[in-house]
């Protein structure tokens, strides 16, 4: 699959002066340690909306400030895994570093359920909150921009300038309850467009976590010949059946909301849309991102002044912070993404398709993780012939973002073994 950027990428790693897209890593290890700040995707609280009244859909649309985002369309229609097909398809995406000459150093960096292409920076026009994974992009850290050119797409089905749920259809309105269900291996696919846009036959190494994980085996075990090392951070093989009952029913929340409108809602005023169901859906969610052991010492049975349960308070915060900069459709269609997750699917099970890759893959987990428990990187690991790294935290699922400092040495020293 061919395409052509939009917009030329940014080759050039500029001074910190010069380049407001870039997060100096001490910077941004600071803020990153803060938990009472972070949720599971993303940076701080990006304030209150403009105009006091949440939109109805979120996120990034035409006509609002592009930030550090450049653009590429993929140059022919993308057919999807469960039929049907997108016609057109745009992908949003950020750069660090520069490209070498050969293209042989190129890293692609996939983000989890709700974040975006902003790994690292500052919060400001174009990006509502910092960048997510600042700490680990910047010369010198583990994705050593002095080395590495870093590339993290927005991904399919996104809010956040990819084509997804809320963008325009081909006939002008936007996609709605006509978007079609896509796999992981659709997103994949588009990513795929972008690396053919940009002129990269093989990436140095493709590092995600959660969706981004999924993402990046996905890469290992369909393109091997294009992916010289991925970093598999935070997910399984395929889902569970107990992820499926957790997604599923975060899924019935927003749905359940009388503005979801079956998907069609974009058209509301400012202030409607599904803003309840998905502030819902993000408190359960926020829930299974965080350990009991983190909610038992942070919160315990604390009543704060207005009556409230600390803990209860928390979620609350995480659900109203969503809705900010996030779309509902986009929810919806990335959860059934992960809920169809299964690299063995047409391949002869998980264990035949593991068995076939040909790269190095790390995989990587959370000790206190229980959305994505270890036992489910310790199986991948050992149907890929190599053992998972755990990272002791208290932080549970969202310890793949937290933990800086722990998981940046695990990528820098799988990058390392790139060469």
């Amino acid at each position: 699959m061919t395409a052509q950027p939009q917009q030329p990428p940014s080759l050039d790693a500029r001074p910190d002066h010069a380049h407001p897209g870039h997060a100096r890593p001490d910077e941004a290890a600071s803020a990153a340690a803060r938990p009472e700040q972070a949720d599971s995707d993303a940076g701080p609280d990006p304030g209150p909306d403009r105009d006091g009244a949440r939109p109805a859909r979120a996120g990034w649309q035409p006509g609002d400030p592009v930030g550090r985002r450049r653009f590429a369309r993929l140059a022919r229609p993308l057919d999807l895994e469960r039929g049907g097909v997108l016609p057109e398809v745009t992908v949003a995406y950020e750069t660090w570093g520069r490209l070498a000459p050969d293209r042989s150093n190129a890293v692609l960096v996939l983000h989890a359920l709700t974040g975006d292409s902003h790994v690292a920076g500052p919060a400001g026009p174009g990006h509502p909150t910092a960048g997510w994974w600042g700490a680990l992009v910047g010369p010198g850290a583990a994705l050593d921009t002095d080395r590495w050119f870093v590339v993290c797409p927005n991904v399919l089905g996104g809010c956040q300038g990819t084509t997804g749920p809320a963008s325009a259809a081909p006939d002008g309105r936007p996609w709605g309850s006509r978007w079609p269900e896509i796999t992981v291996g659709d997103q994949v696919r588009a990513e795929e467009g972008l690396a053919d846009a940009l002129g990269i036959t093989r990436w140095a190494a493709v590092v995600g976590g959660s969706m981004g994980g999924m993402r990046a085996l996905e890469w290992a075990v369909g393109r091997p010949e294009r992916v010289a090392h991925a970093v598999v951070l935070s997910c399984g093989a395929a889902a569970t059946a107990e992820q499926i009952a957790l997604y599923a029913t975060q899924l019935a929340v927003i749905r359940a909301d009388p503005h979801w409108h079956g998907g069609d809602y974009h058209h509301l005023p400012a202030g409607l849309g599904p803003r309840t169901g998905l502030a819902l859906a993000r408190q359960m969610g926020q829930v299974s991102y965080r350990s009991e052991a983190e909610f038992a010492h942070r919160f315990g049975h604390r009543v704060q002044p207005d009556g409230r349960y600390a803990a209860a308070s928390y979620v609350e915060h995480h659900g109203h912070k969503l809705v900010r900069r996030f779309d509902a459709g986009t929810y919806v269609t990335l959860t059934l993404a992960m809920m169809s997750q299964d690299v063995g699917r047409g391949r002869g099970g998980i264990a035949a398709a593991l068995r076939g890759v040909t790269v190095p893959v790390t995989v990587a987990g959370i000790d206190s993780d229980r959305l994505y428990p270890p036992r489910l990187q310790a199986e991948l690991a050992r149907h890929l012939g190599t053992q998972a790294v755990m990272v002791t935290s208290e932080f549970g699922h969202d310890g793949f973002l937290l933990e800086s400092a722990a998981v940046g040495r695990i990528v820098a020293t799988a990058l390392g073994s790139t060469g």
